[in-house]
């Protein structure tokens, strides 16, 4: 029995006293050995800003939620800028094989149109000559290069080793020609510039330079060989 300074009487437990006294220390020690790991936790983290490390855990979430960078998307603007590459190239492509072609032909067609072995040899026109032989002259690596019938390059016999001259090449072709002698001044046969002789070849056909232009480029080459054909102006 214990009694206090007003004179009350307590009943004293000691079991019980002791019992609490046991669980407060524990309690105390429990205390204790959270703050000081909080402390040691804390330590590691002295130096940071905890406003500025809030604001960062917002932007980073801000950023996963948004999703502002996204594999698809990223995949799908790299193949339009690769497509629209593309498209430009294959046109760059083809406008360079048009221009390409056109320098060819034009190169063809000037080479025909001043040939000296025309002029002086053929009784056909350039124009005529060419709807003839034109597909013999064909552009390997830029350079425009004679070719014979089985399209082998035609080469100089004057000198050897280099590709014939476009007029040297075309007397090759024109020599091999089954047609040749409707075709070559002097022969007898009628053409563009050639009088048939009396009883003779030539005595057929009349076709005029204006129905000549107007034909097919195969009805030109028909017109170019057939011996009973006489172009006229």
């Amino acid at each position: 029995m214990y009694v206090d300074d007003d004179g009350k009487e307590i009943t004293y437990d000691p079991v019980a006293m002791h019992t609490t006294i046991g669980r407060l220390n524990n309690e105390s020690k429990t205390h204790r050995e959270a703050k000081e790991a909080l402390e040691v936790t804390v330590k590691k983290f002295k130096d940071i800003d905890p406003v500025a490390a809030k604001k960062a855990l917002e932007i980073v979430k801000n950023l996963d939620d948004k999703k502002l960078i996204d594999a698809g998307e990223v995949e799908r603007v790299i193949k339009a800028k690769t497509d629209g590459l593309q498209l430009k190239l294959d046109e760059s492509l083809a406008a360079n094989v048009t221009l390409r072609t056109k320098y060819d032909t034009e190169k063809i067609n000037s080479a025909f149109a001043g040939s000296t072995y025309i002029t002086e040899k053929m009784a056909v026109p350039a124009d005529m000559a060419q709807a003839t032989f034109g597909k013999q002259f064909v552009f390997k690596e830029g350079v425009m290069t004679p070719v014979d019938a089985a399209g082998n390059t035609i080469y100089s016999d004057t000198n050897p080793g280099d590709i014939a001259t476009f007029d040297e090449a075309l007397e090759k072709i024109v020599k091999a020609y089954p047609h040749r002698d409707s075709i070559l001044k002097g022969t007898g046969h009628s053409g563009s510039g050639t009088k048939a002789p009396d009883g003779g070849n030539g005595t057929g056909r009349k076709v005029t330079r204006s129905e000549f232009e107007k034909a097919t480029p195969l009805e030109q080459q028909k017109f170019a060989t057939d011996p009973d054909v006489t172009i006229t102006d």
